[in-house]
């Protein structure tokens, strides 16, 4: 699959993320972003991945802040 055909579907998960419910729990903001989810875990106790809110006894993620960290968070090239 080529950059702009992941690009979109990612962008049309986003989208319907948004229509139902921009939340996200940890397994899903980590699919969303290409993690495992035990990495997810340990960027949010370091306090160096995206922004999450922790509801009741559960962390989610809101699907904006996912973006918006993703895009801040991007690199030229493939190098790291």
């Amino acid at each position: 699959m080529d950059g702009g055909a992941t690009a979109s579907s990612a962008a049309e998960r986003a989208r319907r993320a948004r229509e139902h419910c921009p939340f996200l729990t940890t397994k899903q903001a980590a699919f969303h972003l290409g993690l495992a989810g035990d990495t997810l875990k340990k960027m949010r106790r370091e306090r160096r991945g995206p922004p999450c809110r922790k509801h009741g006894t559960v962390w989610r993620y809101h699907i904006d802040d996912i973006e918006a960290w993703s895009r801040a968070n991007m690199r030229e090239g493939g190098n790291g």
